[in-house]
């Protein structure tokens, strides 16, 4: 049996003038991160499934203003303002599932899954808080072996509901930053 599917998801951040500890105030920001994620698999045999799932992951950020004051008698207090951040990246991955039923007629279940993934990106960073704006690019790589357990529910008798977390793993990144040149 051949199994599909597709992970979305969109988070907003918005902050007007917030305050984080006691040290840190007046947070202007804002920010966004979409992610696709289509996946298909095949099983191979009863409750065991091998797969590949594709991604594009799309960050964009923008903080206003932050104010730093360590108090009078540290004498230390800043202001950041002025930074935007946008990042674009692609990945792909195979992982393998096992499945455990937890009732007779198999509507709910558990699963293990390990994933083996390569992500590659590009990112553009903009300092616009001087009197000349500075403008950095990157560019990263990263790969990933990952453990994420969860729990299938069977809504319908060919439509799957999936949830996991992501325990653990071994990662490596690499990032190469570069100015822009004018």
């Amino acid at each position: 049996e051949w199994m599909t599917g597709l992970t979305a998801s969109y988070g907003t951040l918005s902050s007007e003038d917030s305050q984080f500890w006691v040290f840190i105030e007046g947070i202007d920001a804002e920010g966004a991160i979409t992610t696709v994620k289509p996946f298909f698999g095949y099983f191979y045999r009863d409750n065991r499934c091998i797969g590949v799932r594709f991604g594009y992951q799309y960050i964009d950020g923008d903080l206003g203003n932050l104010n730093l004051d360590l108090g009078e008698k540290n004498d230390i207090s800043m202001s950041v303002e002025g930074l935007q951040l946008i990042n674009n990246s692609m990945s792909a991955s195979i992982f393998h599932r096992s499945y455990v039923s937890l009732d007779n007629k198999g509507r709910f279940g558990l699963f293990a899954e390990i994933e083996a993934s390569a992500q590659m990106g590009k990112g553009e960073f903009l300092n616009s808080s001087g009197e000349t704006p500075k403008y950095t690019k990157s560019e990263n790589m990263k790969f990933e072996l990952g453990f994420n357990p969860g729990v299938a529910v069977y809504v319908f008798p060919s439509v799957c509901a999936t949830v996991s977390i992501g325990l653990g793993g071994v990662r490596y990144a690499s990032i190469s930053q570069y100015d822009e040149l004018n």
